[in-house]
């Protein structure tokens, strides 16, 4: 584990290697804004070079045509690797991307479950779908391969985790790939191709190249050697990936994130304990690691018979999260990943504030965090839909308060975005709960609950959320192409033309 503090850290062909023009980044602790590791910078030689190799490994290699229960033994083996070394890697990717480490150890879970899950679903399916021609002659089947050398594209938030929903999928299919993590937090993803090769995975399939995205991401996009590009981000990036896909007219997924609304009903606040969790689960949903979570419950929107008491409430605990350095014990939650970022939400508070919001707490720096990059848990009520804070996404601990009257205004309100990643709606009521899920437009809706995801059930968004699916029997189709292989066993002249 002693690589994120190396400057090779670009993986091409089973070999570690320095970028090509020797830059060098340094990676930031958002903690405290100083450098603690330094990484390669690649560039568009170095994507070039990994491209090749993938390619190479895919179209000569054994790994595409190594049998499903090899390549899902190989995907339990890098589990329980993940599992050893479950402390250092949390510890890593909370000083990487700024969540406390409880978060980072969590997600080391996940990543590990992920891996399991795929290993799992390959072992378990029939070798083909027999399809019924007609005749006792034909014989006709349709088969899944590997679509070939993937680009894998993820992003600063969840940087492991993020990687895992690719890397799994990819790999269980039988792919080659090179990864390109986010320049910001790229220290885990790096970790994650040692344990590649420690458990037996060929030289040439797994290839990872650290850089930016305007040189490292966009040669990845449209190089002409890559058959599908896998890309979570922000929006503005996912529409240049999709472009300049679409001239070799290569297979794109995209998960482009979302502005998620938590719609609290009356009847889910008429008991205390009702009252008591429904508040809980909106702090979880708003401000877990920072709110830098794509999908984060940063539109309440609460029944306005109770949005008074609830709103008070809420504002009061948010006030008392304990900000502070991931590792030390007793932090919350942790700083934005960057100054840019902390810059980009005080610039949304700002236009809130100047178009008429509320502010109920936070909307600063806190004074006793001088260093790193901190924000305060922020509560802006009295918003409206045609606010920039409540229609864009902040990515940063900023919830917005709107309210309703009726069920249809709720769900009108719920899905007037653009966006349309996940959704909650708190009830005690069964039918409305069963009425208001049916109507979300979001790719995921919770009821009396707000963020857990499982790996056997399919993520992703409908509109400006992306296209196409992560996790499930959908995410893996995704590294997939589907081949109908028709055999004729008893074959004799058509006779069409007359000769």
């Amino acid at each position: 584990m002693a690589r994120q503090h190396e400057r090779r850290t670009i993986h091409v062909d089973g070999e570690w290697r320095e970028a090509v023009s020797g830059a060098t980044r340094d990676i930031i602790d958002p903690a405290d804004a100083r450098p603690f590791a330094v990484v390669a910078e690649g560039d568009e030689k170095d994507t070039d070079l990994a491209v090749e190799a993938a390619r190479r490994a895919f179209d000569e290699g054994d790994w595409p045509r190594t049998p499903v229960a090899e390549r899902a033994a190989l995907l339990r083996r890098v589990a329980d690797l993940l599992v050893r070394d479950r402390e250092e890697l949390g510890l890593l990717e909370s000083r990487d991307a700024g969540k406390t480490v409880e978060e980072g150890r969590v997600d080391i879970d996940c990543v590990a479950d992920a891996f399991r899950y795929f290993a799992d679903l390959v072992a378990a399916e029939a070798p083909g779908r027999v399809v019924d021609a007609g005749s006792p002659d034909i014989h006709s089947v349709v088969v899944h391969e590997p679509v070939g050398v993937c680009a894998l594209i993820t992003p600063w938030n969840y940087p492991l985790l993020q990687a895992s929903w690719k890397i799994a999928p990819a790999l269980a299919a039988g792919n080659t790939f090179v990864v390109k993590p986010s320049e910001l937090t790229p220290l885990t993803t790096v970790a994650l191709l040692d344990l590649l090769t420690e458990a037996g995975l060929p030289s040439g399939v797994a290839n990872i190249v650290t850089g930016p995205g305007h040189t490292v991401g966009a040669r990845l996009a449209e190089h002409p050697d890559v058959d599908l590009v896998s890309f979570t981000g922000g929006l503005v990036s996912g529409v240049k990936v999709a472009q300049a896909a679409a001239v070799s007219v290569k297979k794109v997924a995209l998960e482009l994130g979302g502005k998620n609304p938590n719609v609290v009903f009356a009847d889910a606040c008429a008991t205390d304990e009702g009252f008591d969790t429904a508040v809980d689960q909106a702090l979880n949903a708003a401000f877990i690691h920072s709110g830098q979570v794509c999908s984060a419950g940063s539109r309440l929107i609460v029944e306005e018979s109770v949005r008074e008491r609830f709103v008070a409430e809420l504002a009061r605990r948010a006030a008392r999260i304990r900000l502070g350095r991931g590792t030390d014990d007793g932090v919350e939650c942790g700083p934005l990943v960057s100054e840019q970022q902390r810059a980009k939400v005080e610039s949304y508070v700002a236009s809130a504030l100047a178009e008429g919001a509320a502010l109920r707490t936070g909307g600063k720096r806190p004074e006793h965090l001088a260093e790193g990059y901190f924000y305060e848990p922020t509560v802006l009520d009295h918003c409206h839909r045609e606010m920039k804070v409540v229609r864009e996404e902040v990515f940063g601990p900023v919830l917005t308060v709107e309210t309703f009257r009726t069920e249809d205004e709720a769900v009108a309100l719920a899905n007037d975005t653009e966006y349309g990643l996940a959704g909650a709606v708190w009830t005690a009521d069964a039918g409305r709960a069963r009425r208001v899920a049916g109507r979300l437009r979001h790719g995921t809706v919770w009821i009396n609950d707000f963020h857990p995801y499982l790996p056997q059930a399919e993520w992703g968004g409908f509109g400006r959320s992306g296209v196409g699916r992560e996790l499930g029997p959908a995410g893996l189709a995704e590294y997939r192409e589907s081949k109908h292989v028709y055999q004729n066993l008893a074959p004799k002249p058509v006779r069409w033309f007359a000769g």
